[in-house]
């Protein structure tokens, strides 16, 4: 055992065995060491820039960076073997089913996601590491139930989302502090295939969630440092695009692409975060109120002005600019509705290629060809950073604008009520990722319903019928939706429903929502990997 460091976990013994070994376990150790402090300093400072939020202070650029936006001459690193071209990306957990499925999709990159689509239990989280490790070396091929799944001779490149700086890893500790999620996902990836995939002719590929300050991204950058050195590889190997998917960040992306530009492979439009950040960020703010989740759409004013200004970005400093997830999935057995939903796709997909992004999110691996087939008729070459969108202006008066037409309806409280129950309950048993209505969801989504119930709340807004949205009217939803969610989705369990029903009606009566629900839940799934109570910090 490493010194210093405590795993109080037992589940997935064999997983522990073989990506827990006393060199890895000392570099995780080492990350955490030498960088938690920092970590630790930067979430206190997102309380404080809230705390000024809260009180008034405008949303804007940065003065102190003026200089970095105002100077052409910098760009950042080309892109690195393998993601020359990434018209289409598919996105998914780190089962063994779908990594096979996800590489083997026709998509040129597989984001592999620790983060929003996984249920961090510890099983998911280690058992992931196994399939990855497996995958890069070709020997993930297994037998289930009489089918065989196999890796195709070219499968897609491969890019890993680590949990966010705000997470914690419950079940390490090292000198009695809980490890950063981020660091335990990337530093265990990381050590293990960091060489094997340079060999390969690819490399160290990785997606960066929830930034919200520059200076994360700088914390991003010194860990990829040190990590390279600490393995003896050239610096400059690794390669992370960020996910533009909370509303600071959208002020500060050319700050973020400098902080990162000898490892920077571009940003990416985060979409439903991006919709859960500019409420949460603005809950003090009663002008922000917005309606119906489906109003809130790419064509909107600050969906579109943010969509442009990272476009613009982007190709400024000649790096990828990735387009959003298209949450469609195929269904079965009605060909009218797939229709719809098919032609929702190719709309969006259209939007995307012909606004200048250089490649899109697809949920589905049967959604691969309509994404393809449009960008490939649409963008000839690998990407488009020949398109500099220098048409484009974006004042922060932009990236605020509130002005969405909709309104909030009975049915639209009902289906948040019903998706965070839905989803947070599946969480609670292991499932980061489930289709609702023929939509394939994440924890994003589930943070879009809560705080819009909460800001419905605070607020008292009225439903289309004129009635005022209180803490009692959302009770009764969540009443009336608990079993209309047992019978949608039988695999989850009673128990679960019962506390995220007893989480939500808790939430819509705070002052403030919380940070992140995923936070908030973790406790019980650390609880049930039999972590002690002193380390599950992370509780309601």
């Amino acid at each position: 055992m490493v010194a210093g460091v405590e795993i109080h976990s037992q589940v997935a013994p064999q997983a522990q065995t073989e990506i827990l070994t006393d060199g890895a376990l000392q570099f995780i150790a080492a990350l955490h060491r030498t960088f938690d402090a920092t970590r630790q300093s930067l979430l206190v400072a997102r309380e404080a820039a809230q705390a000024r939020l809260d009180a008034g202070a405008p949303f804007d650029f940065p003065p102190e960076t003026a200089h970095i936006r105002a100077e052409p001459a910098w760009h950042c690193a080309p892109p690195a073997p393998g993601l020359e071209d990434r018209r289409v990306e598919i996105t998914g957990p780190t089962d063994r089913k779908m990594v096979i499925n996800a590489l083997n999709s026709g998509a040129k990159t597989f984001m592999a996601d620790f983060e929003d689509a996984s249920a961090p239990t510890f099983k998911a989280m280690v058992e992931g590491q196994i399939n990855l490790r497996d995958a890069i070396r070709r020997q993930i091929d297994f037998e289930s139930n009489g089918k065989q799944y196999k890796l195709i001779p070219n499968p897609a490149v491969l890019i890993v989302r680590p949990r966010g700086w705000h997470l914690d890893e419950p079940r390490v500790t090292v000198d009695n502090a809980p490890i950063s999620g981020s660091l335990f996902d990337f530093g265990l990836y990381f050590f293990h295939n960091a060489q094997e995939l340079v060999k390969r002719g690819s490399g160290p590929y990785f997606y960066l969630p929830k930034m919200e300050h520059y200076l994360e991204a700088r914390l991003w950058n010194d860990v990829f440092l040190f990590a390279q050195s600490y393995i003896g590889m050239p610096h400059n190997t690794i390669r992370g695009t960020v996910l533009i998917e909370t509303l600071p960040a959208a002020f500060q992306m050319e700050e973020i692409l400098f902080e990162l530009r000898n490892h920077s492979s571009g940003l990416n439009c985060g979409r439903w975060d991006y919709i859960f950040s500019f409420i949460k960020k603005r809950r003090a703010d009663r002008s922000a109120v917005l309606p119906d989740r489906k109003d809130v759409t790419m064509e909107v004013g600050f969906m579109d002005a943010y969509v442009r200004l990272l476009i613009q970005t982007c190709h400024k400093r000649k790096v990828a600019a990735i387009g959003g997830m298209s949450a469609q999935i195929p269904i079965k057995g009605d060909e009218k509705a797939n229709e719809v939903a098919m032609g929702k796709v190719r709309a969006d997909k259209l939007r995307e290629v012909t606004n200048g992004h250089d490649g899109t999110w697809i949920a589905h691996p049967l959604i691969n060809k309509i994404a393809r087939e449009i960008f490939d008729k649409h963008m000839i070459g690998a990407n488009q950073y020949h398109i500099r969108r220098e048409d484009v202006r974006v004042a922060a008066a932009d990236l605020l604008n509130t002005k969405v037409p909709g309104k909030i309806t009975a049915e639209g409280v009902h289906s948040n009520v019903s998706t965070v129950l839905a989803y947070a309950g599946a969480w609670l048993g292991g499932n980061g990722c489930i289709p609702l209505n023929h939509l394939m969801e994440d924890a994003a989504t589930a943070e879009i319903t809560r705080v819009q119930l909460w800001q419905w709340v605070h607020y008292g807004t009225r439903d289309d019928s004129g009635d005022t949205i209180t803490a009692e009217y959302v009770d009764k939803l969540v009443d009336t939706a608990i079993p209309e969610v047992s019978k949608a989705v039988p695999s989850i369990k009673d128990e679960h429903l019962q506390i995220v029903a007893k989480y939500l009606r808790s939430q819509i009566r705070q002052p403030w929502p919380s940070e992140f629900l995923t936070s908030d839940l973790m406790s019980y799934l650390a609880a049930a990997d039999g972590v002690p109570a002193k380390w599950q910090r992370s509780s309601l």
